[in-house]
């Protein structure tokens, strides 16, 4: 059953009609399932019957009594609702009008006249019947039902007022009524409500207990119309506004027409023209500028896109398409910069003056990509914005630490809100100039999720046969980036994409040594750190002991950051004293440093260890420099067994079983009882067990100590090895050779055993380095425990 409703003030009945008609109503009425709205007592509504039950129903009510039951549906979607899709409290009507139409279908008048409640279904087919019981309203006049009947007129008065669609004539019907139930029924029935809402207004039997549901009901509906008409408001006052503007620049636009002047967007236009001109772009971008400048002039200046091309331009007319630093090409004069900025550093340095001495013989070569790898505090940044210096170029510096969007590199197109070029765009704008030095720090640590690979975004920036028609997202014009030299930096080279790598010249900054950090300390970080802390050289000085004893007992890296920081430290505390009002000047010296330092924080591990029975140092490389370690045999009653601790990885432990198996293969050669392995059990430890290590470079140093162990025979002071072994006794080559051998020479180690296919790599290592080092290179593990054992036995208790 379908059905349209006009409710009008006038579609009611009198109540005492009303009253009369309820002693008529029969116990078993047909009942009309309704969608969508709820017949109330004294209330007329038109309906629609389309199907064949709904006419079957009304043509039998016809004949009748005209009398039926009218029921809203629950289920709206059920196209023939049972029983149970039915709400159990309706509406007792009578059919006042029906017309039947062409196409079958009635449209008929129907006018409720008292609540019922459905008490059981009497038929199902070919309709709906039901005995249901008539609700007879019973309520007193009293100061509360006549408060309640005065709020809810007043509200439904509030509502006439917010909402367009109800007519002024209904206060005046409102105010006229005088039974509660009666109020509530009209108010309902003349508001557009929910049903489910609706339905509980016809459920409630009591006249008061109805308008109580009624009034948050009501409140809700105002609250809806006032946000509404809040909002309409708003609206039309920004709407007035925008007319207001409007009409004022119109006017403003005609009086300076007549004036003979230019409106401020015309100068604006005009200047923005003059830069394109002024910035000599290449002529594809100035047409690509010319083109989205008449798009400016024509876009209303309200316009959301009015803004995006004037920020795109801005961008454009501020690069430096054309502007560029001139070169330093005196060779020398850069070569006593470079020197005076850094100690060492010689294959860097050496790099930067071939680059010079080409670009004086050849004005337009491309920009070198370099790639600085070492470890933390070598100073590789402190390099990169040196080499600006001494080239008389701009320096930027961009950190690809945590980079993990590709937006970040090429921009994001303008079709974003608040959208950007990226940052190499960004810092060649904040250089000034088209070939600055710029440096892309931490380019080991750059990351990769769900916005992109920024390290596939860098291949087309740091290739030389490609970066001369950069293009950014934002832009979406080339750049080119040719004569930017580009200086990337890392702890690492592994985690750096082979694609990425390929295209950049790797010079590794392997860390200092002892002396090498003396002579920087001296130079560069005691000057700036007495500048920094408001002190001169009368008020503080540092001998070279106390110098080293810093470097020795209070740090342990490859690069100097700590040294400076603990150089630092002994000068705040000496500002101190001189603004408590010491005059005379602090001698830093190796006595006093404890001082200011407190406690040694690191000690030598070698002078404890050295000329010990199972104990062998080996030389290893970590992310931080290379370092020395300590591999410790000892053997105990027990009968083969092999335990390895000091958080060692599978190729460490592989390395120590290959170690066991050949002394067990070559016990009698070595001088060693070939029954040892059924009487005792061998531990090999690594000291520093928090720390995880592996790789096969330490099966040297473990075959040594177990020789030594064995034999009872102390191998030599100061001496530290590295090889990957074999079975069958040979000694592979290793990598890290250079950092290595600087951590032996920081140790102190006097002789150091190499493989002999490792000898070449010596000539890549300074002579400073290498001098007071004795260098051997062993073929086979024989060679080196020969070597590395002193002659005499020293016992060692069992």
């Amino acid at each position: 059953m379908n059905n349209t409703k006009e409710s009008s003030p006038f579609n009611i009945m009198d109540p005492e009609e009303k009253r009369a008609d309820a002693k008529k109503i029969p116990e078993e009425l047909a009942i009309l399932p309704i969608k969508g709205t709820i017949v109330f007592p004294l209330i007329i509504v038109p309906l629609v019957a389309v199907k064949e039950r709904a006419i079957k129903l009304i043509d039998d009510v016809l004949a009748g009594d005209k009398i039926l039951g009218l029921v809203a549906q629950k289920n709206l979607k059920k196209e023939i609702p049972g029983r149970e899709d039915l709400y159990g409290v309706g509406t007792a009507s009578t059919i006042a009008k029906m017309l039947r139409f062409p196409d079958g279908s009635l449209r008929l008048l129907v006018q409720g006249f008292a609540r019922i409640k459905i008490v059981d279904f009497t038929q199902e087919e070919p309709y709906l019947k039901a005995k249901t019981k008539t609700i007879v309203e019973h309520w007193k006049k009293g100061v509360k039902v006549e408060a309640l009947m005065r709020n809810t007129i007043s509200m439904f008065q509030t509502l006439i007022e917010l909402s367009p669609h109800l007519p002024e004539e209904l206060e005046a019907i409102v105010i006229n009524i005088e039974e509660p139930g009666r109020l509530a029924d009209f108010i309902v029935s003349n508001l557009n409500f929910e049903v489910e809402d609706k339905q509980t207004i016809l459920e409630a039997f009591d006249p008061i207990e109805r308008l109580q549901k009624l009034t948050p009901i009501l409140m809700k509906e105002i609250n809806i119309l006032e946000i509404g008409a809040k909002i309409r408001s708003q609206v039309k006052d920004e709407i007035d506004e925008d007319q207001r503007k409007f009409y004022l620049r119109e006017q403003l636009k005609a009086i300076q027409k007549e004036l003979g002047e230019k409106d401020e967007r015309d100068i604006e236009i005009e200047e923005l023209k003059k830069k394109i001109k002024k910035a000599k772009m290449p002529k594809n971008v100035e047409k690509t500028a010319m083109k989205e400048l008449d798009r400016l002039r024509v876009i209303p200046i309200q316009a959301a896109e009015y803004h995006v091309i004037r920020t795109y331009l801005d961008w454009l007319v501020n690069l430096p398409w054309a502007i560029e630093t001139k070169d330093n090409l005196d060779i020398k004069e850069v070569e006593k910069i470079l020197n005076k900025d850094h100690y060492n550093l010689e294959d860097v340095k050496e790099r930067i003056l071939e680059f010079l001495a080409v670009r004086k013989l050849k004005k337009d070569t491309k920009g070198p990509i370099l790639c600085f790898i070492g470890p933390p505090g070598v100073g590789k940044t402190s390099l990169g914005k040196s080499i600006a210096r001494a080239l008389g170029r701009k320096f930027v510096r961009f950190s690809l630490g945590g980079v993990r969007d590709e937006a970040e590199i090429r921009g994001h197109r303008r079709t974003y809100v608040a959208a950007l070029p990226g940052r190499i765009i960004q810092g060649i704008k904040q250089a000034g100039s088209k070939n600055p030095v710029f440096m892309l720090d931490e380019v080991d640590k750059i990351g990769v999720d769900f916005r992109g690979d920024p390290a596939a975004a860098l291949l087309e920036v740091l290739d030389p046969e490609q970066n001369n028609a950069f293009s950014d997202h934002y832009l979406e014009v080339p750049f080119d980036l040719s004569k930017v030299m580009f200086i990337t930096t890392g702890n690492i080279i592994d985690p750096i994409p082979p694609a990425l790598k390929d295209r950049m010249e790797i010079i590794t900054l392997p860390g200092y040594i002892i002396q090498e950090k003396l002579e920087i300390a001296k130079n560069f970080l005691i000057p700036r750190q007495v500048k920094e802390n408001g002190l001169t050289k009368k008020l503080i000085k540092f001998t070279d002991s106390a110098i080293l004893e810093i470097i020795n007992d209070y740090t342990r890296e490859a690069g100097v950051r700590n040294i400076e920081r603990s150089i630092g430290s002994i000068c705040r505390k000496v500002a101190r004293k001189v603004a408590e009002g010491q005059k005379t000047k602090t001698v830093i010296k190796k006595g006093n440093v404890k001082e200011f330092l407190g406690p040694t924080k690191f000690y030598s591990e070698i002078a404890e260890r050295i000329g010990e029975v199972g104990i062998a140092t080996g030389l290893a490389w970590t992310r931080a420099g290379g370092v020395i370690l300590f591999v410790e045999a000892s053997k105990m009653r027990g009968k083969k067994s092999l335990t390895l601790t000091g958080q060692m990885g599978d190729v460490m432990q592989e390395s120590a079983e290959a170690a066991l198996s050949y002394i067990r293969a070559n016990a009698t050669k070595l001088g060693i009882d070939e029954n040892f392995y059924d009487k005792y059990d061998i531990h090999i430890h690594i000291p520093e067990g928090a720390i995880p290590k592996d790789g096969p470079s330490a099966g040297i140093t473990m075959s040594v100590a177990l020789a030594s162990l064995l034999t009872e025979k102390p191998i030599k002071p100061y001496i530290a090895m590295t090889g990957e072994i074999t079975l069958r006794g040979k000694i592979l080559p290793i990598g890290g050779v250079k950092e290595k051998v600087m951590a032996a020479k920081r140790a102190g180690i006097k002789e150091v055993l190499l493989p002999e296919k490792n000898r070449s790599n010596l000539e890549e290592i300074a002579e400073n380095v290498k001098s007071g080092i004795k260098f051997v290179f062993v073929d086979t593990i024989d060679e080196a425990i020969n070597e590395a054992l002193e002659r005499k036995k020293k016992s060692q208790p069992q």
